[in-house]
């Protein structure tokens, strides 16, 4: 289980949020929402540990995530509002360098498949650079089929996709959650028909 306790996050000298507690068990997706500044990617750096709260803790299974370590991160997959794509590489170069730096073993075939799987087997060998933003998207999203990891932490993962990848992404999001797993996700758009439990925590409130 993810929760939190009390998070709080400051930038200079403005609290942008305070008192955030949750709790988000496996099955599940926690969707936060609120308005530009609210704080909601902030929040999602501060969970996956790439910044620091200012008050409270994220735990994982009752223990404190930062003090876990590699442990933590080991479990969770994280994608956020920018691709983190290299141009010059392919989508599938893309998948297995990302992966190999992740510590995750993934052959040609592997990422073949996850890029397959959102749309874009044709599209494999294709430098990056060559992609729409659309296809961009998908290919920074099908580095979560390799990881296969518990925890999916997304930030707008559905910018830039037409209705048919949303909807292919929310597929491959339903069989995550099926699986056991959970997301924590930022959205401007319904999730859909997600049958799932759908928490959700919004930092305007």
């Amino acid at each position: 289980m993810l929760s939190s306790d009390n998070l709080a996050c400051v930038r200079g000298e403005r609290r942008i949020f305070s008192g955030i507690t949750f709790a988000l068990p496996p099955g599940a997706v926690l969707v936060v929402t609120g308005a530009n500044g609210s704080g909601k990617t902030s929040l999602l750096r501060i969970v996956c540990g790439l910044a620091e709260a200012a008050a409270g803790e994220v735990r994982w299974n009752g223990s404190n995530a930062r003090s876990l370590g590699d442990d933590y991160r080991a479990e969770l997959a994280y994608v956020g509002h920018q691709n983190g794509l290299k141009d010059d590489l392919s989508a599938a170069e893309n998948i297995r360098v990302w992966a190999g730096i992740a510590g995750i073993a993934v052959d040609r075939d592997s990422a073949r498949d996850a890029l397959g799987r959102l749309g874009l087997d044709a599209r494999a060998q294709s430098p990056v650079r060559w992609l729409s933003q659309g296809q961009k998207r998908r290919v920074a999203l099908a580095r979560l089929l390799v990881a296969k990891r518990a925890l999916w932490v997304l930030d707008e993962p559905f910018a830039g996709l037409d209705r048919a990848s949303t909807a292919t992404v929310e597929a491959l999001l339903q069989g995550h959650l099926a699986g056991g797993g959970m997301a924590m996700l930022t959205t401007h758009q319904d999730l859909g028909e997600i049958a799932a439990p759908v928490r959700r925590l919004d930092l305007d409130s």
